[in-house]
């Protein structure tokens, strides 16, 4: 087995909920076209709206009918962050595998990149929440992947369209005869993890509403297209989908940028996990993604810290060993596009996944033993280790569940409740 550029890798200090789940999964690779779309990058002031269809690649990752040994398991043709030198990373999932159909349904999870980004950024966080089983759904964003990059507008409008779409398309093919997704897809229960403009997205999904100065903006989306999105809007209102029960967002953008604010966040009704580091040079911090974390006031909420991290903190998958060769085509190594200058990346995935599979269990499985890895001290390091010699804890026991002794280090989880400012 081949270690070079791996997306599912495990530390030995990784959290107890990191670790792969119980089944076999397979991925495929779906080509949908959103039809009727504001061609964003073609709108121009005072003239009729331009339509078009709106392509979508989508990488789905679901349980399948193998064994867990599997002899030969998958690969993934990508694009580096330059959006030219082409790269293989390795997983878990089998091409075209058949679909595990003896267990009825599963939770869906949709996954929204960056900007740029694509489908592959968070592949990590796919496998791994596939293997546990959920259906997870990575959307390639048109306009906004590293080999075709386009005006910010299109990111802007787009985000939140897309997800709706994709949640759409699903919920058809869950009960389209022949489809290999028939009948073990449950949409009604989805989850949304989406990585700083897929984080802004997810933050719209959830409810939030964008502000009026934002829609505004000559540098954002042309002819106030953005308005779809604003708080109070009827539009934006009727966006709401009961089928989205809990969204992560991952340094979340916008709040520096005065696109978001207490009206419009009032608006968020959907219980929201956010990750964030302290040191985000992007997003924000104090001013950004724990800003955004306050104002959402009407939702059930959580914010885990990586203290020093700045905004690659989580969400992208360790950086290909190509990645660490500066490209002809970008003025940065692209190594910096994925890595933290204090922590190490795999780390920060396998706690992602461990948090990622507390909360969406909980929300969408309900499953009530994730309380115990989600109702901890805000500190981790003031957790107090006090054990049992079988390990069971004694009282006085307030270390964070699910972590080796003294492996919480630079965490903090804040959590606060619907109404709790």
């Amino acid at each position: 087995m081949t270690l070079v550029n791996r997306i599912d890798q495990l530390r030995p200090d990784a959290p107890a909920l990191a670790a792969h789940g119980p089944h076999a999964i397979g991925v495929r690779t779906l080509e949908v076209s959103n039809p009727n779309q504001i061609d964003i990058l073609r709108v121009l002031e005072g003239q009729p709206l331009p339509r078009y269809d709106r392509p979508l690649t989508l990488e789905v990752w679901y349980p399948a009918a193998l064994e867990e040994d599997v002899a030969q398991w998958g690969s993934y043709d990508v694009f580096l962050r330059d959006g030219k030198t082409e790269v293989t990373l390795h997983g878990k999932a089998v091409r075209d595998a058949e679909p595990l159909t003896t267990a009825g349904s599963f939770p869906l999870v949709l996954i929204s990149h960056g900007y740029p980004g694509n489908r592959f950024l968070m592949s990590h966080l796919g496998e791994n929440l596939a293997t546990k089983g959920y259906v997870t759904v990575s959307i390639d964003h048109t306009d906004s992947t590293y080999n075709d990059k386009a005006a910010f507008g299109s990111t802007l409008v787009n985000r939140r369209l897309d997800v709706a779409f994709v949640l759409s398309e699903m919920s058809r093919f869950a009960i389209e005869e022949g489809h290999f997704l028939a009948g073990i897809v449950d949409s009604s229960n989805t989850g949304l993890i989406g990585y700083s403009m897929g984080g802004y997205g997810a933050v719209i999904a959830a409810g939030g509403g964008v502000t009026e100065t934002s829609v505004g903006y000559d540098w954002g989306a042309a002819a106030r297209t953005l308005a779809m999105h604003q708080a109070g809007s009827e539009r934006h209102e009727a966006q709401m989908d009961p089928r989205i029960k809990a969204v992560i967002p991952i340094a979340p953008w916008g709040m520096t940028r005065d696109f978001w604010d207490a009206e419009g966040l009032a608006g968020v009704r959907i219980p929201s996990f956010f990750m964030a580091g302290s040191q985000d040079g992007v997003s924000g911090y104090e001013d950004g993604v724990r800003a955004i974390f306050e104002q959402s006031v009407n939702a059930e909420r959580y914010l885990l810290t990586f203290d020093h991290a700045g905004h690659n903190a989580a969400a992208p998958i360790p950086a290909p060993v190509e990645a660490w060769k500066p490209s002809p085509h970008l003025d940065f190594v692209p190594f910096e596009h994925y890595a933290d200058p204090v922590w190490d990346t795999l780390r920060m995935n396998n706690i992602a996944q461990h948090f990622a599979t507390a909360f969406l269990g909980k929300h969408l499985k309900g499953d009530a033993s994730m309380d115990a890895y989600l109702d901890l001290i805000e500190n981790a390091e003031e957790g107090i280790e006090a054990r049992n010699d079988d390990g069971t804890p004694k009282a006085g026991h307030s270390a964070w569940k699910g972590f080796q002794e003294g492996t919480a280090k630079g965490l903090s989880l804040q959590r606060k409740g619907p109404g709790e400012r």
